[in-house]
């Protein structure tokens, strides 16, 4: 995956001598221990997105567009080279090829988790986004799959607040600010024994969080 943990911490001293950013040891751990892709994205402040457009859609919420893909396994010395010339920018995540995302509202992803914790199925990395999403790391595939897998658990005409992330999107990674709104923060951080595993399939959370998500958007009408 590039190098070990005793490597990314010596690499992280040597960063700070030579007054590398604290962003830079972040890719770094994303690329080189987790096996992701990242990509320098855009900020957002009073309003206004970085990437310089009026109307930008998803201010401070996606990659800048002529930033390049740090590949993964990229080290510290190739991170910086490219994060050195996007300061500041926040870390994105591509979707697609590593994992791919299962999204719910915080408070479903609250209970799904717990619930998947006591049951002993296995889960991955669990971000949230200060919008109020949690976002399960799950296997790629999960996208095109969804729909089926929700008609076999008899979720597919319920109301459900869950969408998958597929190829093509990006998540903002901890802990970087996402659309002005603060910081991304992990719910389930990436633990050091799924460094080199893929994500779970997503038929294995599904259920859980299928049930959290319909219970809560039912209350939420309700109420």
């Amino acid at each position: 995956m590039g190098f070990t943990i005793g490597g990314i911490r010596e690499r992280r001293t040597s960063s700070r001598r030579r007054g590398r950013g604290a962003d830079c040891t972040t890719v770094a751990e994303l690329t080189g221990l987790w096996g992701w892709e990242a990509v320098p994205g855009a900020r957002a402040a009073g309003g206004r997105c970085s990437c310089g457009l009026a109307a930008c859609p998803s201010p401070g919420a996606h990659p800048l567009d002529f930033a390049p893909v740090v590949p993964a396994g990229a080290a510290l010395d190739e991170v910086a080279q490219t994060w050195g010339s996007f300061p500041g920018a926040a870390v994105m995540l591509p979707v697609g090829r590593a994992f791919e995302i299962i999204e719910v509202d915080e408070a479903a992803g609250r209970r799904g988790l717990v619930r998947l914790e006591r049951m002993g199925l296995p889960t991955g990395p669990v971000a949230l986004t200060p919008e109020g999403r949690a976002q399960f790391f799950v296997a790629p595939g999960a996208a095109a799959e969804l729909p089926a897998l929700l008609y076999r658990m008899g979720w597919d005409d319920a109301r459900l607040d869950l969408r998958c992330l597929g190829p093509g999107s990006h998540i903002t990674a901890p802990p970087s600010d996402r659309g002005g709104l603060g910081p991304v923060q992990w719910l389930r951080s990436p633990a050091l024994a799924e460094a080199t595993r893929r994500p779970p399939q997503a038929r294995l959370l599904l259920g859980t969080l299928a049930h959290a998500a319909h219970r809560y958007a039912v209350r939420g009408t309700a109420g």
